[in-house]
């Protein structure tokens, strides 16, 4: 058994990103999913809804990669949530086009991991930052995992510690695409990252290098 793996990828600035582009391009390595640059595909902003709740309807698992911006997701993925999340389609009495499906964010965080918690700098954890997605997740009837972060994410590559976080990331969406993860242990986690062959509920076919 395979899962149809849904990947959006939000950066508005690309020319700039040291972690989201390259775990992007790895992704695209990945049979079995497919990925989609929203800004590339929608410039203006126009998104084209109809064939966006129909790419929905073709997988199995929705992943939301984006770099965290003031707290939430670039605009683009704001825009798509407003507009492809209709009523009647992915909530309401007859919106059931999302239900049982996996939703993941992958997302990558600035600064260092003890900045996201109660006395840190922001606060709040990196999950409890990204609650809007949750009970958005809750609504739709989707099951969502705890997201598959980076933190640190401005000095990755000077830490050296991308290559490594890009070959994690790239064995969990072998796994995903693989029906391989436990989804309700993934769900618990406060976050994903460099642990995530714990959450392997059969014998993996990918082997991190």
């Amino acid at each position: 058994m395979s899962n149809k793996v849904l990947l959006l990828f939000a950066h508005p600035s690309q020319r700039r990103s040291e972690v989201n582009l390259p775990m992007f391009r790895a992704a695209q390595l990945i049979k079995g999913g497919t990925c989609v640059d929203l800004y590339g595909e929608y410039p203006t902003f126009r998104i084209d809804v109809k064939k966006e709740q129909q790419r929905l309807l073709d997988h199995d698992v929705l992943i939301f990669q984006f770099p965290l911006y003031w707290y939430s997701t670039p605009s683009i993925l704001k825009e798509w949530q407003d507009l492809v999340l209709e009523h009647g389609f992915a909530y309401g009495s007859k919106g059931t086009a999302l239900r049982g499906k996996p939703f993941i964010c992958a997302v990558s965080a600035g600064a260092a991991e003890k900045a996201y918690q109660q006395d840190g700098l922001n606060h709040f954890s990196l999950r409890e930052l990204l609650h809007p997605l949750e009970q958005t997740a809750r609504l739709t009837g989707m099951r969502y995992l705890a997201p598959f972060a980076l933190f640190g994410s401005r000095t990755a590559v000077e830490d050296q510690c991308l290559l490594h976080h890009v070959s994690h990331w790239s064995g969990f969406l072998q796994a995903l695409v693989n029906d391989q993860i436990d989804i309700a242990m993934a769900s618990q986690l406060p976050n994903i990252g460099a642990n995530w062959q714990t959450l392997l509920s059969a014998e993996p076919e990918y082997q991190v290098g």
